[in-house]
């Protein structure tokens, strides 16, 4: 008997399966057709709403994308034929104000419509509205994920301390530097921290600066030129 080579045994292995797969088929002919069809239309379902998923992703990040722009474009004359400009502050803050309101209403509920309400808050500060601000930001750290929550929670400590509320703003920022994210790091909070502190606890702000001066790169640069503001001893 002629010896089976490993490529005539998967050929023949192959050819078995095709014939119980054909054999199958023609039993169930009817059934496999039924949910066969059934199968089909959900997989088209799915790839539909992937797609349609990531062109809706698209749009909202495009959308963000054109409302940031609103944010950073320039107060100055209007010239035709270079770059974009608002006339007065007046008039860039209610452009602001709305494409961030436009995006939260047209996309509710989305990541991007979390990024728009910090904006949000973060415009109201800038106007001097600070307890809108504050209430705003609390929310944003309240429905946000962890990434904008802890940005939202950086920004409200700034408002605490502004507000002479030292006590919330350190135990905010504790909290932070406790649990950092990808957008707030443990250094971060912690600079903030001395930050807020140098004025009224300057012992306490000391402390912190000690622990980061010594590290290398911009945390501790940053930590050394907060040093040479402490009081003296």
């Amino acid at each position: 008997m002629a010896r089976i080579t490993r490529k005539e045994l998967k050929t023949d292995k192959f050819a078995l399966e095709v014939e119980h797969g054909l054999t199958f088929f023609e039993e169930h002919q009817k059934t496999i057709v039924r949910y066969g069809g059934i199968a089909l239309v959900l997989l088209i379902l799915i790839v539909g709403y992937r797609f349609y998923s990531r062109q809706q992703r698209s749009l909202r990040e495009q959308t963000l994308a054109r409302a940031i722009l609103v944010r950073d474009t320039p107060i100055g004359p209007i010239n035709p034929n270079g770059p974009a400009a608002f006339p007065t502050q007046q008039v860039k803050d209610q452009a602001i104000t709305k494409a961030f309101s436009d995006l939260k209403a047209k996309y509710p509920g989305s990541e991007e419509a979390v990024v728009a309400d910090y904006y949000l808050a973060a415009q109201k500060a800038d106007l001097g509205d600070l307890a809108g601000a504050e209430k705003a930001f609390q929310e944003v750290g309240q429905k946000g994920d962890d990434k904008y929550a802890s940005l939202a929670k950086l920004s409200l400590a700034q408002i605490y301390f502004g507000d002479g509320k030292l006590d919330q703003a350190q135990k905010t920022l504790e909290d932070l530097a406790a649990h950092p994210t990808i957008f707030v790091s443990k250094e971060q909070a912690q600079l903030a921290l001395a930050r807020g502190l140098l004025p009224s606890k300057p012992a306490e702000a000391r402390k912190i600066l000690d622990s980061l001066r010594n590290q290398p790169g911009a945390v501790g640069q940053v930590a050394i030129q907060m040093y040479g503001e402490l009081p003296q001893k």
